[in-house]
């Protein structure tokens, strides 16, 4: 199921069964969603993502960095992060996903995917240092990308397209069931960052 051109409602579930996502579309204008975009890109500690996958390390094109509330440890793909303390404009966008959504978050987990050419393959969020059914708010700048989730069982899926600026929550037991990626394209050749505000269980 494609989700490209409806109607943009964020209480409306956009899957059929097994979890719960929400797309607010944009919560700024253009030029709010370029400043905040221009920001990330010059202040945030990006680096080189790291994953040791068959005992080999692998290091991605893309680019992530952790922050939080405070210092603790975020495990995934074997590797450990150290949260950084918040920038004023993580903050900022930390406080209105909040109002927005109604969630408390405690991190953030970003990724800058410099073109088309990097994105992620089909997994679910679902560490143990997450918060079990926790709300995930994933906040999106510059290029628009295609984004998908694929059920587990059924194989099922649904894609839509993530707007600069935008907002999309996925929560419950959606990890549980439902798998998510940003498919590579050779369309897009601008960046995009993407922000993914988590609740870290302390």
């Amino acid at each position: 199921m494609d989700l490209f051109n409806n109607e943009i409602d964020g209480s409306t579930n956009l899957l059929p069964k097994d979890g719960i996502v929400n797309y607010y579309g944009k919560l700024m204008s253009n030029k709010e969603g370029s400043h905040y975009f221009d920001t990330l890109m010059n202040t945030i500690e990006w680096k080189n993502d790291q994953a040791i996958i068959y005992g080999k390390l692998i290091i991605t094109k893309r680019k992530v960095a952790w922050y939080g509330d405070s210092d603790f440890e975020y495990t995934y793909s074997n590797t450990t992060k150290r949260a950084l303390p918040w920038t004023k404009e993580l903050s900022e966008l930390k406080l209105l996903v909040e109002e927005k959504t109604g969630e408390i978050f405690n991190s953030c987990l970003l990724n800058l995917y410099h073109n088309g050419d990097e994105g992620m393959a089909w997994h679910s969020d679902a560490e143990k240092d997450l918060k079990k059914n926790g709300a995930i708010g994933s906040l999106s700048f510059g290029a628009e990308r295609k984004f998908a989730f694929k059920h587990k069982e059924t194989k099922e899926t649904v894609s839509l397209i993530l707007e600069h600026g935008s907002l999309l929550v996925m929560k419950d037991i959606t990890q549980t069931n439902w798998l998510h990626r940003l498919p590579l394209t050779k369309f897009i050749a601008k960046p995009r960052i993407n922000l993914t505000f988590r609740t870290i269980d302390l």
